[in-house]
């Protein structure tokens, strides 16, 4: 063999290992894990409108590569780097490789949060619940919701629109939108009007707006679960018999000072929508989001002659309830005392 045929094979066994080590770096970029086991998060937040460089800059910052540069060069090879980016909530596992990272972020392969809301008393603290898990901002979805146009579009107004959301945990993808939001609730208040409860309402001679109304009255009258049905069925009493409501709760939110403790005449004094001290029926709207058990439990309301309520003494939140003004009055005197005596007077 010539000095010529063994330089080519010497050159082409060269080629050949360069080739091989190029190649087993290459596949160890594309196939090998590449997240730290000490990532800051097991989630990463990528907000609408990114791009490649935002996302890259976000898995550095975020400790998220142990080599950032094969990522990079992954990316490109995959195409990552021209196509659009999809915002979301992504789960990353410690074992991921390039590939399979940017498989999960090019794919949108999000992991939902589970939204809990209830008992709030406004548009504005719903939105600031619900922000908390999504991208949408508190200010930006209270005011989508606050809109005038979209309410009456929607049959509400600014008083009962609150009765459209249903209290409850619900599975939302972290970039959901404001339009997103609604569309969803719209579905779940639909969904959990069921012919039966409708059928309810209808034998109770109100609307789905007024039981939800009355309900949340319900729900700021008592803290046990075994007197709002009987609570349910004395406004119900009162309201069919023509007496106003009188209940202390519609008062409080009306003046919107929550730190009242006892409601005093110059309380009732003031004159809201929601005073059910000098308007008769029910307020125009809920005093708070009603849970959906006491929602049920209004649908459900206990039948008796019960037309009066008054407190118990003491902090267990229970009440007396009587038929007649002589038997309420008797009660209301045993509390007031105990309020003297607990110096709670306002």
């Amino acid at each position: 063999m010539g000095i010529f045929s063994k330089t080519f094979i010497y050159i082409m066994v060269i080629f050949i290992l360069v080739g091989i080590v190029i190649g087993y770096v290459g596949y160890g970029w594309v196939a090998n894990d590449n997240v730290n086991d000490n990532l800051d998060s097991e989630y990463i937040l990528i907000p609408d409108g990114s791009s490649y460089d935002d996302v890259f800059k976000l898995l550095k910052d975020q400790n998220v590569l142990s080599n950032p540069a094969s990522f990079d060069k992954v990316a490109g090879l995959m195409k990552y780097k021209k196509s659009k980016v999809k915002s979301g909530r992504y789960f990353i596992e410690k074992h991921y490789s390039n590939r399979k990272l940017i498989q999960v972020l090019r794919s949108g392969s999000q992991k939902p949060v589970n939204v809990t809301f209830n008992n709030v008393r406004s548009i504005a603290e719903l939105s600031g619940a619900v922000a908390e898990y999504i991208e949408t901002d508190s200010t930006t979805l209270s005011d989508y919701l606050s809109d005038a146009s979209l309410r009456s579009e929607r049959g509400y107004n600014e008083y009962n629109f609150m009765t459209l959301f249903i209290p409850n945990t619900y599975e939302f993808f972290w970039n959901t939108s404001k339009e997103g939001f609604l569309k969803r609730m719209e579905k779940e208040h639909d969904k959990f009007w069921t012919k039966s409860r409708l059928q309810k309402a209808e034998k109770l001679g109100l609307s789905k707006e007024e039981v939800y109304t009355l309900a949340s009255i319900v729900e700021k009258e008592s803290l046990k679960e075994s007197e709002k049905d009987i609570i349910a069925g004395l406004y119900l009493n009162r309201l069919n018999q023509g007496m106003k409501l009188q209940a202390d709760p519609t008062v409080v939110f009306g003046i919107k000072d929550f730190t009242i403790r006892r409601v005093l005449n110059k309380h009732l004094a003031v004159d809201t929508p929601y005073n059910t001290y000098m308007h008769a029926g029910l307020p125009p709207g809920p005093i708070c989001m009603p849970n959906v058990t006491t929602i049920d439990k209004t649908l459900n309301a206990a039948k008796h002659n019960l037309i009066y309520m008054c407190a118990k003494p003491g902090y267990a939140g229970a009440h007396n309830f009587a038929s007649n003004d002589i038997e309420h009055a008797r009660n209301a005197r045993k509390y007031h005392a105990w309020l003297n005596k607990e110096g709670i007077m306002k």
